[in-house]
Formats: C-alpha cells, structure tokens, sequence
C-alpha cells in the first residue's frame, strides 16, 4: 500500500510538473506552478523560508520522499528504470546489486556545487541542479515534440472546418542549450537505465543535500532479523543499492522511500516504522542459501509500449513533414521578408519583475518555465557565458505585451517577482534607441510610423526631419521617460536583417 500511494503522489507531481513545461496556453501554469515553488533549489534562491523547513521536516520525519515524489528527474529516473527492467523482467540476474557509498564523488560535486552557488556561477549550478535539469529537458527536447503533435491535428482539424486546435512556432531558441538538454538526458537515461538511481545518490547536489537530514529520518525502512531468510530480493529490488543484507544494514543516506523492498518481502521482514522505539536483539544471521530463490518467469508482452512509440514516432515524423518548408515570408508573395536577427544589447534585457539584471540572474536558476510560459516569443536562454542558459528578453519573434504577466506568474525562484499588468506598465526596463542609418524613411524615401503607432505607451513620436521643411519626412523621437522598454517597436519595424529602433536593457530597473 505505500509503494502505491507513493507511486500515485509520485505520478501527479511528475505529470503536472511536465505539463507546465509543455503547455503552451498559459492553462496549466494556474493550477500548477505552485508544485514548481516546492522544489528544493528554488526555494533557496527564493529564499522561501516556509518551504525550506516544510522540506527539512518532511525528510527528518519520512525520509527522502520528496526525491522520490516531489522531485520530477527523480520521479523520471524511475520511469526509465521502470522501463528497463521490464526488458528484464523473468530473467534469473539481480536487477540491483548493493554498492557502497561513493563518498569522496559524492561530497566533492557537493562541495563544489556549494561553492559555485554563494560565488554565483549560476551557469553552472543550474547544470547540476536536478528540477532545473529535468526542465530544460521537457522544454528544449520533449515540448518540440510536443508541439508538433499539435501542428498536426491542427492541420487535421483545420481540413475539417474545425477549430479546437490552433499551430505554434517551433523553433530553436537556443542550440548550446538544446546540447546541454541532449547530453543531460543521454546521461541521465544511461545512468537510470543501468543502476537505477545513480544520478540521484552520487551527482545531485539536492540528493546530497537532503541526505544530510534523511539519516535521523523518524520513519524509516527496516530489516526484522528474525523473520529476513537472507533471500536477497530486497537488494534485488532496490534502485538505490543502499541495501546490504548480509550484514542487515540501509543505508539511509540513499534510501529515498520507494518501498519496493517492502513490497517485495515474502516474508515480511521489510517494515516501515518508526525507528527510535525499542529495538530486538540481532538474531544470529543464517548462512546464504547455495541458490537465491527467484520468482517464477512470467512472460509478458511489449507490444502496446511498442505500439505508443511507434505512433508517436509517426506523429512527430509525418508533423514534420507537413511543415517543413522555406522560412522564409512572402510579402503578398511577390518578395521575400528577410527575417530578424537577434542584436548584441550592451546590457541584456530581463523580464518585467526582475528588479535588476543582477538580481534576477543571480536568482534564476535557469529551469525556463517562464520561456515555455511566454506566449509571445519573447524570452530565450542566454547564449552568453555569464548568464548561460538563464533567460534574456529578445524580440525577433514577438514583443513584451503590457497585459502579460505570465513569466511573473510561474518563476519558482523569486527572479521574477509577481506583477500586475497596471504594475507593469510603471515600470522600465530598457529605453528604445533610433538608428538613423537603418530606417526605411532615410533609406528608402518613404513614410513609415510604424514604431511610433504600435507603442502601448506612447513614448514614440513623429517628428519632422527638418523642421523648416513642411514637407519633410518624419522620424521616431524617444521619449526615454516613458519607454518601458516592450520591444514593440523594435519587434514591428520594418527594417531587416536588423530594426532600425531598437532596445537596450536597464541594470536596474527603474519604476514610476
């Protein structure tokens, strides 16, 4: 019964967790960003002191749970885990096999992840953080996928004269984080698929973190001497091999309450109970039987796992197909529109709420579920070593729309505070800047406004390139007191490759 209840809290967690990632409305973050506020590391750079004990409490009381329930690369290891011994299952080979501590690895990448933390190498602390990991995963490799599903039953619905489904961009926001995502995931799914949960008791500073509290656990796995026959299939069964059953030990530094050995127990010397009581005297151990007693083979088939990888395979392949076409836009079709490229900024640009660049990166723990949550584009990872993979404003692809507050909405870590959309509009985060060389009115000899009609604040006028001549073109002036820095003029000029009015963040930003 606590294998299954931990299985289905672990499900929940590990479902919603992964839909926020993907979903590309703004549906799903309402209801679920909150579980993102649970996870450990930004809690910490939140400083969210109320989760913080809540998570220590669990652990002293419970053990490791979170990082089999809450924790959604934990929970993923375990799927893959999962999967692997069902290739397996009914063979005569111990899935597991007890290993001892790896202390000197162990303590050392959490050393160094520590040391990294407070010197605020966030680029290489969101590398080893496992909830960031696990979300740069979803977004730069699973949400792809994703969305093409969904660009194919959009074109269905749409040959259909239905509208229950609308198409989404993809594109590539970031390759170095999409490499980063890649290797992660190859790692991880190697590491799970051999041992189990290698990554989470030697590599995860998290892990680690809470290992520290889960050895004074109150609750805890363990072995009843007199009635364990020494059969060995608590170690076979245990994915973090902290099980010795020669010597009737756990390691409950690893341990992380799965509950398989409990589950597995023939004989009930497997309990879950609270560990300070009194305790019996150690029976005499037995020796090992010459042969471990195995269970009978069962034969099972694959087929319907086969069946969902090939039809997600075929949707992915022919979405693919359907859309794959020249990037490139026709004006009425009769030219091509180059697209935009995105600008070296002298100080990059951070989402309203983030109260400075130093701040914001200093917080951010680089997961990007604000990036899967902006519906307009408008955030990407940083390609940039200082801020690698951490979120920066760009706006190629769309513009800062002053009614949107999503990214505020859903930051786990505290680097975007939550806002309103009035609160939005008081704020300045970067100041337009006209480029006379670049704009179509100078170059081309034409009238164009286009920056000046689209700005939300009214901060851009028109004005008279010479002012003696009545007939004289008009130009963009910056009001710089009341940009806010949306980006909207940069993102609808029609200049190209480059705008000829662009953006240039703010260090701090400044409110009204």
């Amino acid at each position: 019964m606590l294998r299954k209840i931990r299985i289905a809290l672990a499900s929940i967690f590990f479902v919603a967790i992964t839909l926020m990632f993907l979903d590309f409305t703004g549906t799903l973050h309402t209801w679920f960003s909150w579980m993102a506020k649970l996870q450990f590391l930004p809690a910490v750079l939140a400083l969210n002191v109320g989760v913080i004990v809540l998570l220590v409490l669990l652990t002293l009381v419970f053990g490791r749970v979170y990082c089999s329930v809450i924790c959604p690369m934990g929970v993923f290891q375990d799927v893959v885990s999962h999967v692997s011994g069902m290739r397996d299952k009914g063979k005569k080979k111990m899935r597991f096999t007890p290993s001892p501590e790896k202390k000197w690895l162990r303590y050392g990448i959490w050393v160094i992840f520590v040391v990294l933390l407070i010197a605020g190498v966030q680029a290489l602390v969101a590398i080893l953080a496992p909830y960031s990991a696990y979300g740069r995963i979803v977004q730069n490799i699973f949400a792809p996928l994703y969305q093409w599903g969904n660009n194919l039953l959009a074109y269905i619905a749409e040959r259909a004269n239905g509208y229950g489904f609308y198409p989404k961009e993809v594109w590539l926001k970031s390759l170095p984080t999409f490499i980063v995502a890649a290797v992660t995931l190859i790692a991880v799914v190697i590491l799970a698929w051999k041992n189990g949960r290698t990554y989470c008791n030697t590599i995860c500073p998290v892990g680690t973190t809470l290992s520290f509290f889960s050895r004074f656990s109150l609750f805890r796995p363990m072995i009843d001497t007199e009635k364990c026959k020494n059969c060995h299939i608590c170690e076979k069964k245990c994915k973090t091999s902290c099980i010795n059953i020669k010597e009737h030990t756990v390691d409950y530094s690893r341990c992380v309450d799965c509950f398989n050995c409990i589950e597995n127990c023939k004989f009930g010397a497997m309990k879950y109970r609270f560990a300070y009581g009194k305790k019996e005297e150690k029976a005499p151990v037995a020796p090992a039987p010459a042969k471990a007693a195995s269970a009978p083979a069962q034969s099972s088939s694959n087929d319907a796992g086969r069946r969902a990888f090939i039809a997600s395979s075929a949707i992915a392949l022919t979405s693919a197909a359907l859309h794959a076409q020249d990037d490139k836009k026709t004006d009425g079709g009769l030219a091509d529109i180059l697209p935009k490229k995105k600008i070296e900024r002298e100080t990059p640009i951070t989402p309203f709420g983030s109260e400075s660049v130093k701040d914001f990166y200093r917080r951010c723990t680089a997961c990007q579920l604000c990036v899967s949550a902006c519906p307009n584009n408008v955030l990407r990872p940083s390609s940039d070593f200082n801020h690698f993979m951490q979120p920066e404003m760009s706006y190629e692809k769309g513009y800062c729309r002053p009614e949107c507050v999503k990214c505020s909405e859903v930051c786990p870590a505290g680097a975007i505070k939550k806002i309103t959309p009035p609160e939005k509009t008081q704020l300045h985060i970067g100041i337009a800047k006209w480029n006379r060389d670049l704009c179509v009115v100078i170059t081309d000899g034409v009238d164009c406004g286009n920056c000046a009609r689209h700005c939300p604040t009214g901060a851009i006028m028109m004005v008279s390139l010479n002012p003696d001549n009545p007939r004289s073109p008009k130009i963009p002036a910056v009001n710089e007191s009341v940009c806010i820095g949306c980006g909207a003029c940069e993102n609808l000029c029609p200049a190209r490759p480059i705008s000829a009015i662009t953006v240039n963040g703010l260090q701090s930003h400044i409110k009204n």
